[in-house]
């Protein structure tokens, strides 16, 4: 027989004993579905299918007292075995599993502690885990130092979050106690003392602890029974690599003081972790939970990572602590995901991530940054009361969210500030789905502060792309300059000839450019053309969007938009108020009194303190805010002035107001529609008259008309006289008329996105 016909009769006894052992695997039937077997990696099927041989006690006896040693540490070795724990198995000694679980006690917990490694086994029956334990006394007796130094490392972490949920708790039921107080005495006094109570609830006495101080190795082991571990300490590694949970795992309290490790392993059932203590590394990634799982109250000290597991069922991670950063990338959520009230000292990544159901992060905190990135959210994603830093912000790149379809909840007014992306390219679906999320939620400020935030990396880019080189325009010397070396200059050069660059990330693909050449460069270089008449209309739209973001937030602060009018209305009040009462001092002199000049400066001043202080409170960047204004307000009248005091006033009038004031009428009134100047019909010219410069309060009306002018509303029609006035106070005042009718339809359209009722009406 040829070598290639052994091959094919060997392949196919192989294929027949592998099918052979699947149907006589001794699982239950729910473990035999097709659907469990396809989850499960080939290498954990194919453990799951050989044969195994069955454990006797003399087996046991043999392998108990001739430990292995494995990466310096000595094992009782177990591994590929069967081992039958059921009470009751026909053709089974009765006394087995009592025997197992003595003989193993004994050698594990000997002078010389010994580890277990189980791995490739298969165990049919409950196995107790903490039945191989060590008990040691709370009180007296003989310590272990290793037990001792977890203990004064890790409990007293874990004591102040279980006492800080107690009070939390407490503070719930006094909460409630409270709201029900007007029902009857009795049970207000009843509910308070019970409250009281769980205040001062005192810290329960300590018990004995169980120990397992050598490394369990559970690599590719099959568990056919229910898993007890409850409050077991592990002094060493635990290793469960592609381990097969069938049945209801408990690990309740369980303290791992190194490294825990179930990457891919299987979780059929129920999977209890709550207040559990993860000292070391903690690895759960492309691990599966077709059960209930969860992790309340546990505590992971480095860094854990779930990344690529599968929760079929509901996971549970509230009042969990993570002190590193929490690693949940590509894993996905079938049931509702829970992290309420959890505390995230680092970074959360949740990169890829698939909410199928709602995800729960009410009340939690974060301190540093949490990833969204690439995240996908089918019903709703809770972060209502959540708490961030300062420093900490939701990176939403390319977070796939239909707002028709789910919903992101967060405290109003709060959580549009933390949503971000690095760059608005890729990215304005995202931002935009964010907006009519939070406008069909009615919580119209958070959503303008995320349209708000999108402009500002509009608003970047619009830079980039008026200052940076043109990737596909640029030749070589050019390139050079920016730092490139003569080979990567030519290597850019020739691929923009033969296939010109779409993006900035097409740049970083070719060979001759590094990661380091990409981050120096890539701010300074763009793939769209460039021209003189493109990089101009680029550095218009830039100067209005950035006037727009500095003097209103892109229309979402009504308080900084109010600030920058009156800033503007008490500016040209001076001015005017100066141009028609300082006139001249020679030969005649027309000058205000000491009384009027030092009310117009103390009325002046504190209307500028006033909106300097709201500017300060409601801009993001004050003193740019305060540039922009006074590059709009002071240049232009600056100038006409200096040229209006240097040639001097010789006109008729002289002794009479520039101003005129409409007798006829007093009442507020809108002035949209009106000119600055006086009108020629004699009918109405005689309803007009000069200020009355020789009153104590005529200052007030120099405010009147700048407000007139400005704000298009107020109580007097004042205008400016059409008779004997130089063309540089005509040219003032319509300077402010054109600025003010353009502050009006900024303040009219910031309005608008902020008042809800008008906001829905206009957006949907």
């Amino acid at each position: 027989m040829s070598t290639g016909s052994r091959d094919w009769l060997m392949r196919i006894s192989i294929a027949l004993t592998l099918a052979v052992s699947l149907l006589l695997c001794p699982f239950p039937d729910k473990i035999k579905s097709s659907a469990w077997a396809v989850n499960l990696p080939a290498s954990v099927a194919y453990q799951a299918a050989i044969e195994r041989p069955v454990l006797s006690l003399s087996q046991l006896n043999r392998r108990v007292t001739h430990p292995v040693r494995q990466n310096g540490a000595a094992l009782i070795n177990l591994t590929g075995v069967t081992i039958d724990l059921r009470l009751g198995t026909e053709g089974r000694d009765p006394k087995f599993a009592e025997q197992f679980y003595q003989r193993l006690q004994q050698a594990l917990n000997g002078p010389q502690p010994l580890g277990l490694d189980l791995s490739g086994a298969l165990l049919q029956g409950d196995f107790n885990l903490t039945r191989l334990g060590l008990r040691v006394p709370a009180y007296g007796g003989a310590q272990l130092p290793a037990l001792t130094s977890f203990n004064q490392k890790f409990q007293p972490l874990a004591a102040q979050n279980s006492a800080d949920a107690i009070v939390g708790r407490s503070r719930y039921n006094h909460s409630i106690s409270s709201s029900i107080s007007s029902l009857t005495s009795l049970q207000t006094s009843s509910q308070a003392t019970l409250a009281r109570r769980f205040l001062i609830q005192s810290q329960p006495p300590q018990t004995d602890r169980l120990v397992f101080q050598g490394p369990l190795l559970l690599n590719q082991t099959c568990f056919g029974g229910a898993v007890k571990a409850a409050s077991l300490y592990f002094l060493d590694r635990l290793e469960a690599e592609q381990v097969i949970f069938t049945q209801p795992v408990d690990w309740r309290g369980a303290r791992f003081a190194r490294s825990v490790r179930f990457s891919q392993g299987q979780f059929q059932q129920e999977s209890r972790f709550q207040d559990a203590i993860f000292a070391g590394q903690t690895q759960f990634n492309q691990a599966s939970f077709g059960g209930f799982a969860t992790w309340q109250g546990s505590t992971f000290y480095q860094s854990p990572s779930f990344a690529q597991s599968d929760f079929r069922q509901t996971a549970g991670f509230g009042r969990s602590h993570w002190l590193a950063n929490a690693d949940f990338e590509q894993s996905v959520f079938h049931a509702a995901a829970n992290f309420q009230k959890s505390r995230f000292d680092k970074s959360l990544f949740l990169t890829e991530a698939q909410f199928e159901q709602s995800a729960n992060f009410r009340q939690a905190q974060f301190q540093s940054a949490i990833s969204l990135r690439g995240a996908q959210i089918g019903n709703q994603l809770d972060l209502g009361d959540a708490r961030f830093s300062p420093e900490a912000r939701i990176n939403v790149s390319d977070l796939d969210f239909d707002p028709g379809e789910a919903r992101i909840l967060g405290s109003p007014g709060y959580i549009g500030q933390v949503f971000s992306v690095p760059t608005l390219a890729n990215n304005e679906t995202v931002m935009r789905n964010l907006v009519r999320n939070f406008r069909l939620l009615e919580q119209i400020g958070d959503a303008n502060q995320i349209e708000y935030t999108a402009e500002r990396l509009r608003l970047a880019q619009l830079w980039r792309q008026s200052v940076s080189l043109s990737l596909n325009q640029a030749d070589p010397q050019q390139l050079m300059k920016l730092g490139l070396s003569a080979e990567q200059a030519a290597a850019v050069y020739r691929r923009a000839k033969s296939q010109p660059f779409i993006s900035r990330s097409d740049f970083l693909g070719l060979s001759e450019i590094d990661l380091a050449t990409y981050l120096k460069v890539r701010d300074r270089v763009t793939a769209n053309p460039t021209n003189p008449t493109n990089r101009l209309l680029r550095l218009a739209h830039w100067a209005f969007l950035s006037s727009l973001l500095l003097l209103s937030q892109y229309g979402t602060n009504v308080a900084l938009t109010f600030s920058v009018g009156l800033i503007a209305t008490t500016v040209f009040a001076l001015i005017f108020w100066l141009v028609d009462r300082c006139r001249r001092r020679v030969p005649t002199p027309i000058m205000p009194t000491s009384e009027e000049r030092l009310t117009m400066l103390v009325a002046s001043t504190t209307l500028l303190i006033f909106a300097i202080s709201l500017i300060s409170r409601s801009s993001p960047d004050p003193a740019r805010t305060l540039g922009a204004i006074a590059l709009i307000v002071l240049p232009l009248p600056t100038g006409l002035l200096f040229r209006l005091y240097q040639q001097g006033r010789y006109h008729d009038l002289m002794d009479r107001s520039y101003f005129v004031q409409n007798g006829a009428m007093r009442k507020l009134q809108l002035l949209i529609a009106r000119l600055p100047l006086m009108p020629k019909f004699p009918f109405y010219r005689e309803r007009y008259s000069p200020l009355p410069i020789d009153k104590q309060w005529n200052w007030l009306n120099y405010f009147d008309f700048s407000i007139n002018n400005w704000f298009k509303f107020g109580f007097n029609d004042t205008r400016l006289r059409d008779q004997a006035v130089p063309g540089i106070i005509s040219t003032l005042v319509w300077y402010q008329w054109v600025l003010g009718t353009l502050y009006v339809v900024l303040l009219l359209w910031t309005l608008s996105r902020t008042i809800p009722g008008l906001n829905l009406l206009l957006y949907f």
